[in-house]
């Protein structure tokens, strides 16, 4: 074993020891507040482990999604369990240690014990020599329309998959709308550090989703990763006090909202009518197709995770 070797398996071993210790940490934290930052954390080192395994695209997803979104998804809801205004105490109120409580952790725990036998299991009874479906998608990938394998498998092979993955993410959103959402909350003036930070990282981050958009197709990226960096514009911008104007509240959101899953569904009616299998894009159509896709998926997901993070329902022109 030479030295490049021992070091990158001392990392590998180190990375995944933290992995399996930060998860154990953020499940069993006493504290919600230091068990969010515990899984951001996780998420962290969860992007480094897929990079190690040559997986960009998913390392890209769980920087913008896990580590941002999330945390700060979490971190908003936590400011709003039981006051409407996020207080130290609040974010460092201890677990509940009720008999309830006990209970369902206990449940959730086993759950978690059962998955992770039953993947463990999973693992072992793959074959080892097994080359995976690379060759097949390669040679296919002249007639995806993409030059990107990931893109290709997202969006053309699997389209389905991803179709399915966008309308679970407009579902949760109109679960919260369900439930009230959250009333408005009061203009205040903007905090100057945060206020200078938006004005600098918005651009930063428009630019960079509209790079990861445009470089799914032919290399790490997409749909995805670039929604989530423009849902962290939003998030971003909430934070600095910024309101959307009450007349892109009503129509104008729902139609961001629904464009993806909307575009999506379209192509598969026209394959279908077209005598082909589900999302079969024609080879010649194909990359115009996922080019269209690619764009109103980003706006969906964009919109939809800066939505959740706002957690207030649309408003008609009353404002009702």
């Amino acid at each position: 074993m030479d030295r490049l070797t021992l070091v990158l398996w001392i990392f590998d071993s180190v990375t995944g020891l933290g992995l399996l210790l930060l998860a154990g940490w953020a499940l069993a934290s006493p504290q919600l507040f230091r068990g969010i930052i515990l899984f951001v954390a996780f998420s962290l080192m969860m992007s480094i482990a897929w990079v190690r395994i040559d997986a960009p695209d998913v390392a890209l997803a769980e920087i913008a999604i896990g580590a941002g979104l999330t945390g700060a998804l979490l971190l908003a809801a936590l400011s709003r369990l039981g006051d409407s205004e996020p207080t130290q105490e609040s974010m460092n109120r201890p677990i509940e240690r009720s008999y309830r409580a006990r209970t369902f952790r206990s449940l959730t725990a086993s759950l978690l014990a059962a998955v992770a036998v039953a993947l463990v299991f999973l693992i072992l009874a793959l074959p080892g020599d097994s080359e995976g479906l690379g060759a097949e998608v390669a040679a296919s990938l002249d007639a995806s329309g993409v030059s990107s394998p990931v893109t290709a498998v997202l969006l053309n092979f699997r389209g389905y998959d991803t179709l399915l993955e966008l309308l679970v993410l407009l579902l949760a959103l109109l679960g919260v709308w369900s439930l009230g959402g959250l009333p408005a909350q009061p203009v205040s003036p903007a905090v100057l550090v945060l206020d200078t930070l938006a004005r600098i990282l918005i651009p930063v981050l428009l630019l960079s989703s509209a790079y990861l958009l445009w470089a799914g197709t032919h290399a790490p990226g997409g749909a995805f990763q670039a929604g989530a960096v423009l849902g962290a514009a939003g998030v971003l911008l909430s934070l600095a006090g910024w309101q959307v104007r009450q007349r892109y509240t009503g129509v104008t959101l729902r139609l961001l909202l629904i464009a993806g899953p909307s575009l999506f569904l379209a192509f598969a009616l026209y394959t279908i009518v077209a005598g082909q299998s589900l999302l079969e894009y024609p080879p010649q159509r194909a990359g115009v197709m996922i080019v269209l896709l690619e764009v109103a998926a980003t706006l969906s997901i964009g919109t939809t995770l800066a939505a959740l993070f706002v957690a207030e329902g649309p408003r008609n022109k009353e404002g009702q």
